[in-house]
């Protein structure tokens, strides 16, 4: 008999169709030196995925894409291009990185923008536990129920910044796979004094994996 996450993990490597064509040959950098086992966001190469992250499979990989960021308290909306990466190094977790940079009307880039870094943590109910630092000088803990393996919400627990940093007091993502394959996101936040809502939306296209 075949094993569920077997079909689902074979299901995830042959990629989907609208991933980029050179996606299953593409890694994110390596460093063949390093005397333990390296990120990796191919599950082709490196350790074998953990156990414990087969609920969080289907995120592995670089997604590249645009979005839009939208604020009461911001002149915009303003466009943007994304890089988010998701690896592993065959431990009990994802490694997470985000780089982002604004974009004008045309499609050019103006200047980098945010970047963020930190670490999913699935436990053994299912759920996960999620650590984002920000360039910005925040830090947030988020907590999320058991995923589908098609989407994933998350919230925050706690939050804490820099003197220099924007009051943030709640945030909320939604992350899901649409369009046979695409990652799509959306974060929800609470900050300088207005109420919890819409403040970034990304559409991201598999570009390795």
């Amino acid at each position: 008999m075949t094993d569920p996450d077997d079909e689902q993990l074979q299901t995830t490597i042959t990629g989907p169709a609208n991933a980029a064509p050179d996606s299953p040959q593409r890694n994110r950098p390596q460093w063949p030196d390093l005397p333990v086992d390296d990120d990796t966001a191919n599950l082709r190469e490196g350790p074998d995925l953990n156990e414990a992250c087969l609920g969080l499979l289907p995120l592995v990989g670089t997604w590249r894409g645009t979005g839009e960021v939208v604020y009461p308290t911001i002149d915009g909306p303003f466009h943007f291009g994304q890089q988010i990466t998701f690896a592993h190094d065959g431990r009990p977790f994802l490694s997470y990185e985000s780089r982002s940079w604004l974009l004008d009307p045309d499609g050019g880039i103006i200047r980098q923008a945010a970047r963020e870094t930190g670490f999913w943590r699935p436990q053994p109910d299912g759920s996960v536990e999620v650590l984002i630092a920000h360039n910005t000088g925040i830090v947030e803990l988020y907590y999320g129920p058991k995923g589908d393996m098609r989407s994933w919400e998350i919230e925050t627990d706690a939050i804490a910044r820099t003197p220099s940093a924007k009051e943030v007091t709640g945030a909320k993502r939604l992350y899901g796979l649409v369009n046979q394959g695409d990652l799509a996101y959306v974060d929800e936040r609470a900050m300088v004094g207005q109420p919890m809502q819409p403040h970034i939306s990304a559409l991201l296209h598999r570009v390795v994996g």
